[in-house]
């Protein structure tokens, strides 16, 4: 969701000075942190949903239904 992140580049941040994240899975503060103009594209968004309703019409929905 940030404007720096970039998986192509090592430690997938742009900015020179972040610091390295090593827990991505806990929350993290980033003074470098800029909020992406694309962090939420509604199109994206809608295309993951209809992929999941396919994949629930074909398999019979999730486990937390049964």
């Amino acid at each position: 969701m940030c404007s720096h992140f970039s998986p192509h580049v090592p430690r997938q941040c742009r900015e020179d000075g972040a610091e390295d994240v090593k827990e991505k899975d806990r929350s993290n503060f980033c003074d470098w942190f800029n909020p992406s103009d694309s962090a939420f594209d509604p199109e994206k968004k809608s295309e993951s949903d209809a992929a999941k309703d396919a994949l629930e019409a074909l398999f019979g929905g999730s486990d937390d239904e049964k």
